[in-house]
């Protein structure tokens, strides 16, 4: 098959990717864990002994992170469609947030605290091309992540959450502001710097 210049020219950047040849290098399955080590860094959302949650998880990296800094005490559960690959102390589940089975599922695995220390979400939808569209169902796939945060995020929980610039945006981005004591938008390094993805980061206390 053929393939558009467009695709040569990302698949051309994506193997000369600095980021990528380092995830292959340290062993770890993306490069995306890259944005969420500069997070930590500087910002330490993650300690010890804590419960992660870890929605849109696939292929696992954030989640393979999230596991070496909550320590043998804490607890990593991730979510997506698609399958993940097994990952040494990462409680895995396969299926959509939205749906009952896969969230009784999760309400089990907090038991008995009910709720979790950190929301991590890297979460996007398949591109379709159409900006509106995609846009729409990005601010929906977020829109379901806080539902979830409002309900099991401890009373001193962080969420960490993928968005992009434009429509929903300063709605999102307000709705925070009103509901958590403190939001900051970031954007780590290892983000393209054409792209509009940004992070938010949102602290209950």
């Amino acid at each position: 098959m053929k393939r558009s210049k467009s695709s040569k020219d990302w698949l051309h950047e994506h193997f000369t990717d600095t980021y990528v040849k380092q995830a292959k290098a340290e062993g770890y399955r993306s490069r995306a864990v890259y944005k969420l080590i500069a997070i930590q860094e500087k910002y330490k959302i993650i300690k010890p002994g804590m419960t992660v949650l870890d929605i849109g998880a696939a292929p696992g990296g954030w989640s393979q992170l999230a596991t070496e800094w909550v320590g043998d005490k804490g607890k990593v559960i991730a979510v997506d469609l698609l399958p993940i690959t097994s990952l040494a102390r990462v409680t895995l589940i396969q299926g959509d947030i939205t749906d009952e089975n896969i969230w009784q599922q999760i309400q089990q695995e907090i038991v008995p605290r009910g709720e979790v220390d950190v929301i991590l979400s890297d979460m996007a939808p398949n591109i379709s091309g159409i900006t509106v569209s995609d846009q729409a169902r990005t601010i929906g796939l977020i829109e379901n992540v806080i539902e979830i945060a409002d309900q099991i995020l401890s009373p001193k929980g962080v969420l960490l959450t993928k968005i992009f610039q434009g429509a929903g945006f300063d709605e999102i981005l307000k709705h925070l502001r009103q509901t958590y004591k403190k939001v900051q938008i970031v954007k780590p390094p290892a983000s393209r710097q054409r792209s509009r993805e940004l992070y938010l980061l949102a602290w209950k206390s």
